[in-house]
Parts: C-alpha cells; structure tokens; sequence
C-alpha cells in the first residue's frame, strides 16, 4: 500500500510531500503535514509495527512524565504517529521520568507477547526469576543465533553460558520494572514538550536494561543519573551497577553482532571478560 492511500486510510489528509528521516536502520520513517498537524509514518515488517504500537501505548500508559508519540493507527506496513517538535535537551527531566517508568511491577519478567529489538525476533515468554529470564530468554538464544552464523565460536558460546549460569551467584532476583527494551540515544528525542521515547521493544526486566543500553553507546551525563538515582531514593549508583551495567550490556551487543557483523565481536568479547574477571574477585 502506498502512503497516502495509509494516510487516507486513517483520515489523514496531506499538504505537502512527505519528508523522508535519517536514522531508521531497518525501516523507512517519514515526516508528513496533514490537516490534522504534523504527523510521522514508518514503513516496516507489519508484525514489527503491531509490537512497536502495542510497546508506544504501554509506555503512554505507564503514567510517567516522559513524552510517548500518540499512535494514530497501523495500515497493513504502515505505522502513523503524531510527529514531535524539537526542544531543548533536559537530561535531569528525562533521568526522573525514567525512573517512574521503572516502578516495580507485580508481574513475571517478560511480556504477553513476543516483540523484535531492531529486526530480530524477541522472545518475551514471562519467567518469574528475572535471572533466568535473561538467560534463558536474551543471552542463550543470541549467543547460539551468533553460533549459526559463525559469529561466535564454541569455546566463546561457552564462556558466556558459564557467564550467564553464574547470574543467581551475584544478581538478586527482583520485581520486575516496564522497560523501553532498546534505549540507545537515537531513540530519545528531546521535544518541545520535553524529553521523549519512540520505537520501543518493551517487556518487564530489571530496570538497568535501560540505563546500560544508553550508556553502551554514549553518555547521558551526571545530570541524568543524579536524577535518576534521586528519584528512585538513593544519593548514588549502587555498589554493583558496573557489574549489572556489564552484565545488560551483553544482549544488545549480541544483537549488534547478530545484526551488523564482526564489527562487533571484539566488544562481546571484552564484556564477557569482564563479567568473568567480576566473578573471580
């Protein structure tokens, strides 16, 4: 289906021609003026889009004071949103909304369904022990995908299996928190409305899948965490974040390697070192 007949579909109707956006990896993102106001449309797998439309709601309905895009509706590989005006960053802003978005919840880790972080499959089948949900459900599954591509040899699938099996010796198993799934920086946006989040991959896991995910591929700032760590009731960084930092890290590098190549082997690497260094101390 073309776009605007998606548009017409949903009672949109154009005024100008749309306006292609950088920074969709997998998808095409376009910007359009309507009648109605501005609005963006991505053009994607359509069960991908389901999943990030059902992710975008359940972060607009989380109740925290972050900026979630209103979906306006899904035609067939069409996903149409409000489109967000830019503003000035505010980290502090953002580092308290993502601590309401992360109030414990009283339910397993994982999610109803099964979603896609990028373009690979995320399987979300609940576990109630939040150790073996990220065995079980995010490192082994990538690491053996890695496998079969010849990405990861088998005496290094075996070393983050030994990693992943010695979860329960040092990670408390905890409520589990709504987290956006695939926080990198290009999906905060900072708007006129204040700081923003779009193109989830979301489920209920420990709230550090966020945090490490923005600082795997940039620096939020003390700002940020100051906040961040304020707003949950602490004055500081737990002891163990560089070690749960380390540890969340694995899965999207994994699927960084998966996605993108051997670009990113040496990085898997370094971070299962690490993770075996922490255990030996």
């Amino acid at each position: 289906m073309k776009l605007n007949d998606a548009l017409e579909t949903l009672g949109l109707a154009a005024t100008a021609p749309p306006r292609a956006l950088s920074g969709g990896d997998m998808a095409e993102v376009w910007r359009i003026e309507t009648a109605q106001g501005a609005v963006v449309a991505k053009r994607d797998d359509p069960e991908r889009l389901a999943g990030e439309a059902e992710g975008l709601s359940a972060l607009g309905d989380a109740g925290s004071s972050l900026v979630i895009p209103a979906v306006m509706g899904q035609v067939g590989s069409w996903l149409v949103m409000e489109a967000l005006e830019p503003g000035p960053a505010d980290w502090t802003a953002l580092g308290r909304g993502l601590a309401e978005l992360h109030a414990p919840c009283e339910a397993a880790h994982g999610w109803a369904h099964d979603n896609a972080c990028g373009a690979t499959p995320q399987p979300n089948a609940p576990l109630h022990d939040g150790r073996a949900f990220q065995r079980e459900r995010r490192l082994m599954p990538l690491g053996e995908a890695c496998l079969g591509r010849g990405l990861l040899s088998r005496s290094e699938l075996a070393r983050l299996k030994q990693v992943a099996d010695q979860l329960e010796a040092w990670l408390p198993d905890q409520a589990p928190s709504l987290v956006h799934g695939d926080l990198w920086s290009g999906n905060v946006i900072h708007s006129s409305r204040g700081p923003a989040l779009i193109d989830p991959a979301v489920y209920r896991h420990y709230p550090e899948v966020d945090l490490a995910m923005l600082t795997l591929f940039g620096a939020p700032g003390e700002a940020f965490f100051e906040a961040y760590w304020q707003a949950q009731g602490r004055e500081r960084a737990p002891a163990d974040w560089p070690r749960r930092e380390a540890a969340f890290q694995l899965y999207p590098l994994l699927n960084h390697l998966l996605l993108f190549g051997r670009g990113y082997h040496a990085a898997v690497l370094r971070t299962i070192t690490r993770l075996e260094q922490d255990s030996n101390d």
